[in-house]
């Protein structure tokens, strides 16, 4: 009742219960009424429910009589939210929470044998019933399931929390059903044996049982058995586990799988094992030629790099943590990269043909181990057909059979009396039909795809999807697999799971499932028989199914050249500066421009309805931004196009495209055609080309940008006149737009530079202390956006600091340079790396009148050289660590604390894999080299708490303006540097001296 009343009910977003509970508590603090919480709990059911599972785009698909049932809906705010969100009034019947019993009814009645008598109980012998309860531990296996035991009055009794049928009492209850995920998890780590100890010249070396190790360990088991090591793995993941290394982990949102590694390196230094071998391996085996990529998702590529900065035993000087970035896609430089690695760890006595010999049987046993998980997937596909049997594809990624991570799923799926295939067990290339809708880059994703459209094809089979929580891919993968399954009339299930072992809502899912395949049997049955008593033949064969493409094969709208003339280009807002001048440059070569220039509530909210759940804000609010302009009615959907950046790499933000097509096609509007900018050309179309003089002038518009931005935030907070900053900004802007656009051509590029840093030099400033300057970095899109950061600059000038972001162009010049190291230490394409390093010397010398003009002035940041910012980098981490934002971001944040800035804002999507690793996995890496260094990450979602982040901001700069007067930046430029590198060298030495002290 009081949220009926409610006057501002509360935005706690649509995640799960986890960081909803998070933000009640945080709107407690704020000052919500009880009302104003209960109404935006109520709102956030209510979208949840329509937007992301029963995904309604637009009220009008759901009619305008709408039939409401459900216990819930008892709830009257829950009623008036649904009306209030659907925009339609709604009957609830008097018996809303009884229709779910009355459907079980009538299930039964149509499905009653005509024999059997039914088991309800009668009045009188409910009026009887008695239950006791009692709470234990089930001790049959590993698992320790949390048993609940209920027992009745007539002697019977049920048990739940149990994952697998012997749990239950019901040992004998079923034969033994196949189950791959029990044969995979034993194949990949029981058959290997261990050298002794006396026959290992070598020694130990450790290896945790953690993530891709359930996929590439036979691999590195036979390698370091070739060359001497006694192999010691990791115990197997269990709770306790977990427990040991939970005080070193950083980030709280990242997946579980992620969290258990550091429980496992614990595991390993706590027996003693001081040589642990974990790398970080950005590409796996590519097993199919038709895929775009074979990346390894963010966290696996990365994670060690984490655990090497935040597990403290790690820096212990008698310990080893080898984790090299390796490329086990090219055995020949893995070859010498291993080879490398080993010498560096004082292993000098293994030789170049000792290291091949014991590479080459890594890969014999290797295939071996697939070819084995293929034969026993084949078995058990004859054994379902020879049977009549029903099978489930657990597809998920490799480290899913641990048994800790998938909670015993795949015994409770036996116990449904059904068998338990992998998905590499099925997947085979060319199953499926291409080109699918998104970018096919990750590898372990590509054979989910196939074993989904091998699935489609058997009758026997279904497919559930295990995600675990915080996997930001999933957002990418699960629609993509819903589409490919639900084409051909399959069911889509997805198992969402995390370190919470209670199996009760798969349980019912699994069940549900079942239950559907069944029904699914008869009507086919049905169907079989109706088909077979039609007289017309070719009519038959018109309804049997599979002779046509699947729906889910993508036929994209292409930007034609014949459009250029006629059509609209919209665009979403990422960097307000640069893309409002290169906005003039598109419009100046024919293409008819428009940057959405802000990103509202409505945008987030239309983002919201049309992307899924577990997307990046980014993304949610680019489709946001871009299809609420279009139903806006502004632009004319038949003459309009979209154009979005596509990176290419590792991140999830290669597929903006996939989520905006996605988007149009449940908009109705998949005529309007998507351009992806992209650099690798993975899509091109026949209207957008990219003429030399284009693109000149399109490096030229974000060089400009960064410039305009840089002298106006140096200058505004200093302002003598409120406003006159920004005036002289608007001012020179104009200038600039006029050029860019060929109004002024006889206004040189230089001539403009220099006009600029004159005239921001020049302006009045008050003669004041530099106040205590605050550095932005982080995610490209959130760190330029004052829309996705909620204006961060403001705030930052606001409490009396000084903004300094760095520009957009040094992102270009990362991205430019990562080809060289994956030429360097993977193998990869030596023809990319000398054309990135092209592409950084003429992005260079665009600004190489900007640097000198600001060094001039001794006033401004002037831009450092990529080459450099990668050395910094190295201080904390490797060059291998190439997704999204990657080292750039940690570069950054050590560019700031060594040009007197550490103060710093870290700001991130929610859940963003790459800024686990490179961001906040890194902050405590960077304190221990730079103990000045005052950083905040900050997590930007729809539905986050301002106010929250706001005290955050706040609280870090007011320890900004404690440190200030013995900080750095009073001094001058040449002694900052030397006392910022004094301090770090310093402190590295005194670290040293702890160490030894301790050893």
């Amino acid at each position: 009742q009081a949220a009926l009343q409610a006057k501002s009910p509360v935005d706690l977003g649509t995640r799960c219960t986890v960081f909803m509970n998070s933000r009640v508590k945080q709107a407690q603090k704020e000052g919500a009424t009880v009302g104003d919480i209960s109404a935006g709990l109520s709102y956030s059911v209510v979208r949840n429910a329509l937007y992301k599972v029963i995904k309604i785009r637009d009220p009008e698909q759901m009619g305008q009589r709408i039939v409401v049932q459900g216990g819930t809906f008892l709830n009257d705010a829950i009623l008036r939210s649904f009306e209030q969100v659907s925009g339609r009034e709604v009957i609830r019947p008097s018996i809303a929470g009884l229709m779910g019993a009355f459907g079980c009814a009538l299930i039964a009645r149509n499905h009653w044998d005509g024999k059997s008598v039914s088991q309800m109980l009668m009045k009188s012998e409910l009026d009887a019933f008695r239950m006791d309860t009692e709470a234990t531990n089930c001790k049959l296996c590993g698992n320790h399931c949390n048993l609940t035991i209920n027992r009745f009055t007539n002697g019977q009794r049920h048990i739940s929390g149990n994952r697998c049928e012997r749990g239950a009492g019901n040992e004998d209850v079923t034969e033994a059903l196949p189950n791959l995920f029990d044969y995979k998890y034993k194949r990949t780590f029981a058959v290997y044996k261990s050298l002794a100890v006396k026959d290992a010249p070598n020694g130990i070396i450790g290896i945790p049982r953690v993530l891709n190790m359930y996929e590439n360990y036979p691999l590195w088991f036979t390698i370091f058995t070739e060359l001497g090591f006694r192999v010691q793995l990791s115990a197997r993941s269990t709770h306790q586990i977990f427990d040991k290394g939970i005080d070193s982990i950083p980030s709280e949102s990242v997946c579980y799988p992620a969290k258990l590694t550091h429980g496992h390196v614990k595991d390993l230094l706590q027996k003693g094992i001081k040589l642990i071998f974990y790398p970080d391996i950005p590409y796996e085996q590519k097993e199919n030629d038709h895929a775009n990529n074979h990346f390894n998702c963010p966290i696996v590529t990365s994670y060690p790099e984490v655990l090497k900065n935040n597990v403290d035993e790690l820096q212990e000087p008698d310990v080893t943590f080898l984790n090299p970035f390796l490329g086990i896609h090219h055995p020949k430089a893995l070859v010498k990269k291993l080879l490398e690695t080993m010498h560096g760890a004082g292993f000098t006595s293994i030789t170049a043909d000792q290291m091949q010999r014991a590479v080459d049987a890594g890969y014999e046993e290797y295939s071996r181990y697939k070819e084995d998980i293929l034969d026993e997937g084949l078995k058990v596909l004859k054994w379902v057909k020879d049977n009549d049997k029903k099978a489930i594809v657990l597809a998920g990624r490799p480290y899913h059979i641990d048994p800790e991570i998938n909670h015993g799923i795949p015994e409770l799926i036996n116990s449904l009396g059904m068998a338990v295939l992998t998905e590499d067990a099925v997947a085979r290339p060319g199953k499926l039909k291409r080109p699918i809708r998104v970018v096919d880059q990750w590898m372990y994703h590509t054979r989910l795809y196939e074993a989904a459209a091998t699935v489609a094809e058997e009758p026997n089979l279904e497919l559930v999807q295990l995600n675990s929580f915080g996997c930001g891919l999933d957002a990418v993968t699960t629609d993509q697999t819903q589409e490919i399954l639900e084409a051909s009339g399959d069911i889509y299930t997805c198992l969402k799971i995390d370190e919470v072992s209670n199996l009760g809502a798969a349980r019912i899912r699994l069940r549900s499932l079942k239950v559907a395949m069944e029904e699914r049997a008869r009507q086919a049955v049905r169907r079989a028989k109706l088909l077979a008593a039609k007289e017309d033949a070719e009519q038959s064969t018109e309804e049997m199914p599979g002779t046509a493409e699947p729906a889910y094969v993508l036929h994209r709208a292409e930007f034609t050249k014949e459009m250029v003339r006629d059509y609209t280009i919209l665009a979403p807002q990422m960097a307000p500066t640069q893309f409002r001048l290169v906005e003039r440059v598109f419009n100046r070569y024919g293409y008819k421009t428009k940057i959405l220039e802000t990103a509202s509530k409505d945008d987030i909210e239309v983002g919201l309805k049309y992307v899924h759940n577990d997307a990046c804000f980014p993304t949610i609010l680019v489709v946001g931004q871009l299809i609420n302009a279009l139903q806006s009615g502004a632009y004319d959907v038949n003459k309009t196009a979209l154009m979005v950046t596509q990176t290419g790499g590792g991140c999830r933000a290669t597929n903006y495209v996939a989520f905006l097509r996605k988007a149009l096609k449940d908009a109705g509007m998949s005529q309007v055609p998507v351009i992806a900018l992209s650099v690798s050309g993975i899509e091109t179309n026949s209207g957008m080309k990219y003429s030399l003089p284009f693109l000149h002038h399109a490096l030229q518009a974000i060089v400009l940008g960064d410039l305009m931005s840089t002298v106006l935030l140096r200058v505004r907070p200093y302002e003598l006149e409120p406003g006159s900053a920004n005036r002289l900004y608007e001012s020179w802007m104009k200038q600039c737009e006029k050029y860019l656009s060929g109004e002024r051509r006889f206004t040189g590029y230089n001539k403009l530079i220099d006009g600029i840093v004159e005239a921001f030099d020049r302006f009045p400033m008050q003669d004041i202390a530099r106040k205590p300057r605050v550095g932005i970095v982080g995610e490209i899109l959130v760190k330029f956006q004052p829309d996705a950061n909620n204006n961060v600059v403001g705030v930052i000038e606001e409490e009396g600091c000084e903004a300094v972001m760095p520009g957009l162009t040094d992102f270009f010049l990362y991205s430019a340079l990562n080809p060289t190291f994956k030429a360097d230490e993977l193998g990869n394409s030596r023809l990319a790396a000398i054309g990135g390093e092209a592409g950084i010397q003429l992005l260079e010398t665009y600004r190489k009148r900007i640097k000198k003009r600001l060094a001039d002035t001794g006033k401004f940041a002037v831009p450092e050289d990529i080459h450099v910012l990668a050395k910094y980098a190295q201080e904390i981490l490797s060059l291998g660590n190439a997704t999204g934002e990657g080292w750039f971001l940690t570069a950054e944040m050590v560019e700031l604390i060594r040009e007197g800035v550490p103060n710093i804002i870290m700001a991130s999507p929610f859940a963003c894999l790459p800024n686990h690793v490179t961001g906040k996995g890194m902050v405590k890496g960077l304190r221990r080299r730079y103990p000045m260094a005052n950083i905040v990450p900050i997590d930007y979602d729809p539905g986050a708490s301002e106010v929250n982040q706001l005290n955050r901001i706040k609280l870090m700069i007011s320890t900004a303006f404690t440190n200030e007067p013995v900080g750095l930046a009073n001094l001058n430029e040449e002694d900052r540097i030397n006392t910022a590198a004094a301090i770090a060298d310093a402190a590295i030495f005194l670290e040293g001296a702890v160490k030894v002290g301790k050893s």
